[in-house]
């Protein structure tokens, strides 16, 4: 393509002087005119995994925006995993726990993986897998307290898993190492804290659901009205309006869920719940970005079709499970 041809198009009164001082063959003006025609815009998705960027077709329409993803296999994978997770959580509540601790053990994998991928940084996996099953176990068992104590232990572990490799980058693979341990497993302890109170099979579903109303309400209203970036350099995606999409949706389904599931629980308290939700989900999806931009990589894992990894589902769960059990033990209480 040359360049003129993507030029502006010659004012109109010096085409004119140049027609009638030189006469221009009618198959080269015909070339020039359909040349310099501004093809309409259409929609597609960016495959960075941002909005869907704008490029020209030869359509006369405006086509619709499209997810990045395979939504119907983002769908069915979301709805299986849902069942598995609401059979374990109201069958019995110690299955619920292997359901974490697998996802704990799975999301660690892939995140280890792409750090040794991207980064070259060797996470020391055998002691984090076992010390955050462990965090899960000691969370439900023997609460904040036995936490704390396998996050203790977990990350010495790590610290002398590590020293029968050379001592080459070990303060630069030990701290990654600390830092998985804190991310992954001791997050999602919290999730087995508030799964040991006596309502905590509801108070688990409550979590759940309005995170996953949240991230839907930010899709929804950031699909449709989304503007104004909310924070262009760490995901392009996200909106300002989407992010009041997630605050309104959680607010919505935090007051009837706060009143009729949770003990002692009133509406105004599942008012401040859903906010809560809604901004933590909202930093938890844009500090994985971080991590994901700074690897260089789209998603942490390709298991879940549709969705990437485990860890791409966490990402929004793990930073809104200490929010969520700290406001229920200011208005609740632990048990």
């Amino acid at each position: 393509m040359n360049e003129s041809s993507w030029g502006p198009p010659p004012a109109a009164g010096l085409v004119g002087r140049a027609e009638r001082t030189h006469p221009v063959p009618a198959g080269p003006v015909r070339e020039t005119r359909q040349a310099t025609q501004t093809p309409p815009m259409s929609i597609v998705p960016d495959p960075s995994g941002g909005e869907p960027e704008q490029r020209q077709d030869r359509s006369g329409r405006r086509p619709r925006k499209r997810a990045g993803r395979n939504l119907r296999a983002a769908v069915g994978v979301g709805l299986g995993l849902g069942a598995v997770v609401l059979v374990a959580l109201f069958v019995y509540k110690p299955l619920f726990l292997g359901v974490i601790a697998v996802a704990v053990v799975v999301g660690m994998h892939e995140l280890a993986t792409r750090l040794a991928e991207s980064k070259n940084i060797r996470v020391p996996l055998p002691p984090l897998a076992v010390g955050g099953a462990a965090m899960v176990l000691a969370g439900y068992l023997g609460g904040a307290e036995g936490a704390w104590v396998a996050v203790a232990l977990t990350a010495l572990a790590v610290l002398l898993w590590r020293m029968v490799r050379p001592p080459e980058n070990y303060l630069r693979d030990v701290t990654a190492g600390v830092f998985v341990a804190f991310y992954v497993p001791f997050l999602a302890t919290f999730v087995a804290l508030m799964l040991a109170a006596d309502d905590g099979s509801w108070r688990v579903f409550t979590f759940l659901l309005l995170t996953v109303v949240s991230d839907t309400g930010a899709y929804a209203v950031g699909w449709r009205l989304g503007r104004r970036k909310l924070a262009p350099r760490i995901s392009p995606g996200k909106t300002r309006e989407g992010l009041a999409g997630a605050v309104v949706f959680a607010m919505a389904a935090g007051a009837p869920c706060m009143h009729f599931l949770i003990d002692g629980g009133t509406w105004w308290q599942g008012l401040v719940l859903g906010l809560g939700v809604a901004l933590s989900a909202t930093l938890g999806d844009l500090g994985e970005s971080m991590i994901k931009r700074d690897l260089g990589i789209k998603d942490m894992g390709r298991l879940l079709p549709g969705h990437g990894g485990i860890m791409d589902r966490l990402d929004s769960l793990l930073p809104t499970a200490p929010v969520v059990w700290l406001l229920f033990l200011a208005f609740v209480g632990a048990s």
